[in-house]
């Protein structure tokens, strides 16, 4: 009896030293990412249903549709393979790489399967919606679907190497004027909603699309202005979601898995200063693209904090940051902003000054060039030294985009920094070809003399202004409004206005004439 007495309190205590131990465990295995410990929350009953049913037998059955997915990938069988992957998503929904592994079968395999670019954007939705709605919420720790949910903003929507790139822009351009009700985005209404449409438009922005409108706000302010309506917004977003979440767990995080959401933040930047504006055209109903010039500071700081985090790829990173600081100055300088293009200009020089900033020019370096010069360089670069034709090409092209600038919103600044650097590019081809430039017997200037820019100008105005050939009405009177012009005059009943006057006074008189 008395052993038997022994043996029960000894039971006890080690039943009480594994109780102790296990949590230490589980904690353990938690931190390490070893295993998932907490329940299953808000899930379907197809997924509760299996997850608790099956038991161990539910990772034996996972494997082998898995092994079966990648024949059917190998087969380029997708369509089959998308739903094996839907299973095991159900029977093992914290196994990340089934996850990534359907989104991109969606986004990148199945749709261009399609030619309709309206089945196109369904599922490269879908492949962004399985991330964001079930794989990101499942798992919510797992940096590698932030990253991944990030590059479907940046690559299969941003860039331009799927033909369908526009369509996808405009589609969620237009998700997004739901959201922002048509207008320039607002976050603040979305983050202290005063009426039911704007708390209606905050639960949409929250529900739908999963985003916090008070981080958007601090990726706002420490990564933008950012256009929220354009896909590298929403990059930027997630990969500072990401970025947020490993923070919150350090041990789980992969040191590369970092750079690369980093990555896609700065390359993000980076497209956002280049077209990350839209310009409205108020007679073609549509959006155009423009550089977004407010970030350029915070772009090159992130191009210069990513050198310094990954040395792997130092070099290429500075490289390319070189590459931004040359189209910052020329950009702020073609939208006359001659101060901010000054700034930079000198800050290029100090940072690399030994490097030529001029391509196929190998002493343009910056201490040999001013800033006029390298701005006129750039022109260079594609028409050439002293082709007449492509030079008054270009000055052609040059004033043709100041006068159409005056007609869309908020581009005056850059029709006014067009007609100085076609000014420019003229005063550089006539300082280049002089020597060659002689007066010819008659008087006449030689061949390669082109005429002053004034004229030029005035072709290019006539052009726009043609009521056959030109601008639509609307456009014409908005242009002849913001050059002080008289309006149009209306073309006498009868007659079409590229008919010259006396023939229409002739073809009056006498209709049977030829």
């Amino acid at each position: 009896m008395r052993n038997k007495i022994l043996l029960l309190l000894l039971a006890a205590l080690l039943l009480a030293g594994v109780g102790r131990l296990q949590n230490s465990l589980n904690a353990d295995r938690d931190a390490l990412g070893l295993t998932r410990v907490t329940p299953l929350e808000n899930a379907p009953p197809v997924l509760a249903f299996t997850t608790v049913a099956l038991g161990g037998f539910r990772g034996l059955i996972s494997n082998m549709l898995w092994i079966r997915a990648s024949d059917l990938q190998d087969d380029d069988k997708f369509f089959e393979m998308a739903q094996l992957a839907d299973w095991i998503t159900k029977l093992e929904p914290h196994f990340v790489q089934v996850w990534l592994v359907q989104s991109w079968n969606m986004a990148y395999n199945i749709s261009v399967k399609f030619t309709d670019f309206k089945d196109r954007w369904r599922w490269v939705k879908r492949g962004i919606e399985l991330l964001r709605d079930e794989g990101i919420p499942y798992n919510p720790n797992a940096t590698l679907l932030y990253r991944e949910l990030a590059w479907f903003f940046q690559h299969k929507m941003g860039a331009n190497l799927d033909d369908a790139n526009m369509y996808y822009k405009q589609q969620w351009s237009e998700e997004m004027a739901k959201v922002f009700a048509k207008k320039k985005p607002n976050l603040q209404e979305l983050i202290h909603p005063q009426n039911d449409d704007q708390r209606a438009r905050a639960r949409l922005l929250r529900e739908t699309y999963k985003m916090d409108p008070e981080l958007m706000a601090q990726v706002d302010e420490r990564y933008g202005p950012l256009e929220w309506r354009l896909p590298e917004a929403h990059a930027i977003y997630w990969a500072a979601l990401g970025l947020k979440k490993a923070q919150e767990h350090p041990a789980k995080i992969n040191k590369d898995d970092l750079i690369t959401l980093r990555r896609v933040i700065y390359q993000s930047m980076q497209t956002a200063f280049q077209r990350g504006r839209l310009v409205a055209d108020p007679f073609i109903k549509q959006f155009e693209f423009g550089p977004n010039l407010d970030i350029i500071p915070k772009v090159s700081a992130a191009y210069e904090q990513a050198a310094e985090e990954d040395a792997e790829n130092h070099d290429h990173i500075l490289r390319a940051h070189r590459n931004f600081l040359r189209d910052a100055v020329y950009f702020l300088y073609e939208h006359n902003r001659m101060k901010d293009a000054a700034y930079w200009f000198s800050y290029l020089s100090q940072k690399y000054p030994s490097q030529p900033i001029i391509d196929n020019q190998p002493n343009s370096f910056p201490r040999n060039l001013t800033l006029d010069q390298y701005a006129v360089g750039r022109i260079k670069e594609d028409i050439g030294e002293t082709s007449r034709d492509r030079v008054k090409s270009a000055i052609e092209g040059l004033l043709t985009q100041s006068y159409l600038c005056l007609v869309k919103d908020g581009e005056e600044d850059r029709s006014t920094g067009l007609r100085i650097l076609a000014d420019k590019v003229w005063e550089a081809y006539t300082t280049k070809t002089q020597l060659r430039n002689n007066p010819a017997p008659t008087g006449e200037p030689a061949p390669i003399a082109l005429p002053p820019v004034s004229e030029i100008a005035k072709a290019m105005l006539d052009r726009l202004l043609d009521p056959q050939r030109g601008l639509l009405p609307e456009g014409r009177a908005l242009l002849r409004v913001k050059l002080q012009m008289p309006p149009e005059i209306a073309p006498a009943p009868g007659t079409t206005t590229n008919t010259p006057p006396e023939t229409a006074e002739r073809l009056s008189a006498n209709p049977s004439s030829p």
